[in-house]
């Protein structure tokens, strides 16, 4: 097996943005575990864990620790390794590297510096969970984690909800119910939520947005383990997707705003002109035009 990933050509002076699995260890791909013992060192976000990781393969490579503390002088000595003819692989803790991920500003620095980054696709909640979501117009937007608390992330939140597309969310377990509770005025519009993804005990379920918390809710254990979530696009009861809100029902919306949450003003709006309240919901939340 190790024949077909020596097909490929390795060069030197090239950083290699390996993908590590996100659960099961199988789910790493042959041509990782080739490049990981081919090169000469493994830049990490840490160095225990892929130390562990490692060795369940049979690998041990030396080690640089590339986090966000230290990020400028460990990317500096990347680069320097890579300009003396080395090939480092880099590996974020689990999953593909720079995708809502740490790594790609280390591949900034070595762009910077002239020098290759090459990818080694693999494993990637994002991707796993998509698999599986039912999506048919192929329209997403990956917003990764929301920001964790205060006007930065009701901000956040407001730009993706306003969106006419799909949006992967991922979230940790100790602010999931708090996405819940943020997501619950969507109503029925659908969410594809996925718990320990590779794990022993993953869990996906599609359900209205209404319903996550109850989800949660009915047993304990989901309260733990990470979180991908797929804010599916929303759709009229007709299945098609959320028309533009005309005139009318914008000047509606807007005079409710100024008595009201976005709940409330969106649901009373729905009511009276008959505009989609997820639409109208969204409208609320959308940055203001500039002036």
């Amino acid at each position: 097996m190790h024949r077909l990933a020596a097909e490929q050509h390795y060069p030197a002076q090239a950083l290699y943005v390996v993908a590590t699995p996100i659960g099961n260890r199988a789910d790493i791909t042959l041509r990782a575990l080739h490049v990981l013992a081919l090169v000469d060192a493994v830049a990490c976000e840490d160095t225990r864990h892929t130390a562990q990781l490692l060795r369940s393969y049979g690998l041990q490579r030396p080690l640089l620790a590339v986090h966000e503390h230290n990020e400028a002088s460990a990317a500096h000595e990347v680069v320097q390794r890579l300009l003396a003819g080395q090939r480092v692989a880099y590996a974020s803790d689990a999953g593909t590297p720079g995708i809502s991920d740490p790594g790609a500003r280390l591949c900034v620095a070595v762009q910077a510096a002239g020098l290759r980054c090459i990818p080694v696709p693999g494993a990637s909640s994002v991707t796993a969970l998509l698999s599986v979501a039912g999506l048919t117009d192929g329209a997403v937007t990956l917003a990764g984690f929301l920001p964790p608390k205060g006007q930065a992330r009701a901000q956040a939140l407001q730009r993706w909800l306003a969106l006419p597309t799909a949006v992967l969310l991922l979230e940790a377990p100790h602010r999931i119910v708090r996405l819940a509770d943020e997501l619950h005025p969507l109503g029925a519009r659908q969410v594809t939520v996925g718990r320990e993804l590779t794990k022993q005990f993953e869990e996906i379920a599609t359900l209205p947005c209404a319903e996550l918390g109850n989800w949660l809710a009915a047993r304990p254990e989901r309260l733990r383990g990470e979180f991908a979530l797929v804010l599916h696009a929303p759709v009229t009861p007709g299945g098609q997707a959320a028309p533009e809100l005309d005139a009318e029902a914008r000047r509606v919306l807007a005079l409710l705003l100024q008595e009201l949450p976005a709940a409330r003003a969106a649901r009373l709006a729905a009511a009276i002109t008959g505009a989609p309240r997820d639409a109208l919901y969204a409208a609320a939340h959308a940055p203001a035009p500039p002036g």
